[in-house]
């Protein structure tokens, strides 16, 4: 689409009429020669004097170029522009850190596939994640996994599609054989450090309670509250189990609660599922749509065409004037030879 910046500056086209209309003539004054008996020649003559003027005589390419020149250049001066198509940009209102424990006892085959077969906890654990991810379209989404300490795997990206990547790679054992729960809330608070989202959510899961961190969860939980960091928990296995194994559910809520966050269990594949679905709504995708139109400067044309059309007419003029001053000084040498020729006749 074309338009003009300055749409106004047009009406410049008719301001060569105003002056020709409110101005008064152009008076140059010139040398002249004063005779004293004037009124007796122009009275012998039957000539009346009065007051005259030199007009410099037009050609009829100058009437044409002057006002279509002077358009051009009103025209430049509006800016004219081709406004391509809008582009719109989605940036997003919220980071999500996903904390997954793939301590050793992830490794345990006790949640069950759909076809009925059994499957291990890490297994159940990335297949339910990676359907999360994939809804997340507008989210920026980091991750992180810990077992004995907290490494970070991918940073706040919109790329999730290296997430699922990176994800699919890691297997439970790889952090070590314990859980740090708090060691991993800590990481989690480092990397939002750098996030300017008004909303920073970490979704943090794990079977088991913390075995040593060396910063306790309830400590860590309380330094993500005053950050602005909201802590969603979702516990897997049996919470009736005893030892390392057991899910300090109790733990786990007072985590949630210190953020404002919420705890949700996920003793088989269907509660984890039903857990991130959950997660999914009470986290709604947070953006915001921005949209420019990319604009081409095209005042360069008519601006350039005006200075085109103008050098040429003024070249043109002066080849035109070389051209009869040369054949004027040949009319003269001929007229002169004549004129000698007559002489030598007569003579």
């Amino acid at each position: 689409m074309y338009r003009l910046e300055y749409p106004w500056l047009l009406t410049l086209l008719a301001l060569p009429i105003l002056i020709y209309w409110l101005l008064p003539p152009y008076k140059e004054e010139q040398n002249s020669l004063r005779l004293p008996f004037f009124s007796y020649i122009a009275s012998s003559l039957g000539i009346t004097p009065s007051s005259g003027a030199v007009i410099p005589k037009k050609n009829w390419l100058q009437k044409i170029l002057a006002p279509l020149c002077w358009g051009l250049i009103i025209l430049a001066l509006a800016r004219p522009q081709f406004v391509e198509p809008p582009i719109q940009k989605i940036e997003p209102g919220r980071d999500l850190m996903l904390a997954l424990d793939i301590s050793q006892s992830m490794e345990t085959p006790d949640f069950r596939a759909p076809d009925g077969k059994r499957m291990r906890r890490v297994d159940a654990v990335k297949q339910v994640v990676s359907d999360f991810i994939r809804r997340r379209e507008s989210d920026r989404i980091g991750l992180i996994v810990f077992g004995q300490s907290a490494y970070p795997v991918t940073p706040f990206t919109l790329d999730h599609n290296a997430c699922l990547e990176i994800l699919n790679q890691t297997d439970a054992g790889m952090a070590g054989p314990q859980t740090m729960i708090g060691d991993a809330i800590g990481l989690a608070i480092k990397q939002f450090d750098k996030s300017e989202a008004k909303q920073r959510v970490l979704v943090l899961l794990t079977d088991g309670n913390d075995t040593g961190s060396r910063m306790p969860p309830r400590k860590a939980a309380e330094i993500a509250n005053q950050r602005g960091i909201t802590i969603h928990v979702v516990g897997l296995g049996d919470p009736h189990a005893t030892g390392e194994d057991r899910v300090d559910y109790a733990a786990l809520n007072s985590i949630a609660k210190a953020t404002g966050g919420q705890v949700f269990h996920g003793e088989n594949r269907e509660e984890l599922q039903n857990a991130y679905a959950t997660l999914d709504k009470i986290t709604p995708q947070n953006f915001k749509t921005l949209s420019y139109q990319p604009k081409r400067e095209l005042f360069m044309f008519p601006l350039g065409a005006a200075t085109v059309l103008l050098t040429a007419y003024h070249l043109l003029m002066l080849l035109i004037s070389i051209f009869r001053y040369r054949l004027g000084q040949r009319n003269r040498t001929t007229d002169n030879a004549t004129t000698s020729s007559v002489f030598k006749v007569h003579v």
